[in-house]
Order: structure tokens, then C-alpha cells, then sequence
């Protein structure tokens, strides 16, 4: 049994929020409005048998001065001590504010200056949930405004050290966390 449910950390949401939190910093998306990953969008690995298809994003609202953005899912649940990296794009340009769906699973359709993190399988790219059976993980997708046009990275990075980075030029970032059992 499935048990899925949306869940909306302080800054984001798929509906405005108030401009006193992040200045209406907000992400969106059709592929994740009803409250769950379509099966379009869970992995097709670890004994799971989706597609493995990034769901389509997008967001606004961002602060003024922001250069770049950086797009990141995490599973905050995983048995590893450490969570688990499942999406890293990094170098967004300010003038991008979508990927489309899929565009994380063939980075090839990043957008011209965007650099696909290997995610913590080894593979630059999307790699959509799959818990452990009897498990309910949460699957943080972040968006953060930056005040630098590039990272100092490159693809060979891990998505730890690109956080590191990132941190210290974080404007504001915009959150939404989706729980995904199985």
C-alpha cells in the first residue's frame, strides 16, 4: 500500500504564501499538486518500478539580486546517517525559472549553464524515491536564490560539497517536502 502526503515546509508551497515569509519565494508544480509523486516520477531502481522521470518545477518570487539558482531533492529518511542526494542541479541562470519534466533525467535538457551533480547513486541526473519497503521517507525539493552568477564547481563535486558552497551565497531558498512510502 502507497501511503503518500504533501507536506509544506516554512517557505514554499504550491499556493502563494504570505510575502513576510521569503519575500513569496514559492515553488510549484502540476506533476506534485495533488500531493504525491505521479508513478511517472518514482525510481526504477532498489526494487522499484517507476520511470524515473523528474517531476516538472517552477518557481518565483525570488529576492532581487539573485544571479543564479541551485535545485536540489534530498531524502532526509534514508538509512544512511547522512540522508540521501537524489537530484543536484547547480548554476541555474537567473533568467530560468522551470525545468520542464524530465529535464533532470536527460541533462541534457538542463538549460545552457546548469551543471548536473551526480546524485548519491554515482549518476548526474534525477533518481526519483524509493524507500525501503515499510518505510515513509520525506523527499525535500529546494530551490535556492543565489548572489553569484556560477558555483565554483563542476560536475565532479558531490552534492555535499555543492551545499557548502551554496550556503554561504544563499539568498533565500523556497522548500517543498513530499512523503513517499511503500
Amino acid at each position: 500500500m502507497k501511503i503518500v502526503a504533501f507536506v509544506f515546509t516554512l517557505f514554499a508551497g504550491l499556493v502563494p504564501m504570505s510575502s513576510a515569509i521569503a519575500g513569496g519565494f514559492i515553488i510549484q508544480s502540476n506533476d506534485l499538486a495533488d500531493g504525491q509523486f505521479n508513478n511517472a516520477q518514482i525510481s526504477d531502481s532498489f526494487g522499484c518500478h517507476g520511470e524515473n522521470i523528474s517531476p516538472a518545477i517552477s518557481w518565483s518570487g525570488e529576492p532581487a539580486g539573485t544571479k543564479s539558482f541551485l535545485v536540489t531533492m534530498y531524502d532526509r529518511d534514508a538509512p544512511t546517517g547522512s540522508g540521501f542526494w537524489h537530484w543536484v542541479v547547480a548554476n541555474l541562470p537567473a533568467s530560468v525559472h522551470t525545468l520542464t519534466l524530465g529535464a533532470g533525467s536527460k541533462v541534457s535538457r538542463l538549460p545552457k549553464g546548469a551543471i548536473a551533480i551526480k546524485n548519491d547513486i554515482g549518476k548526474a541526473g534525477y533518481l526519483g524515491p524509493c524507500p525501503p519497503e515499510g518505510e515513509n521517507h520525506r523527499y525535500v525539493i529546494t530551490v535556492a536564490a543565489l548572489k553569484v552568477p556560477a558555483l565554483p564547481v563542476d560536475s565532479t563535486a558531490t552534492p555535499a560539497v555543492v551545499g557548502f558552497v551554496a550556503h554561504y551565497q544563499e539568498l533565500a531558498k523556497a522548500t517543498v517536502t513530499v512523503q513517499y512510502a511503500r
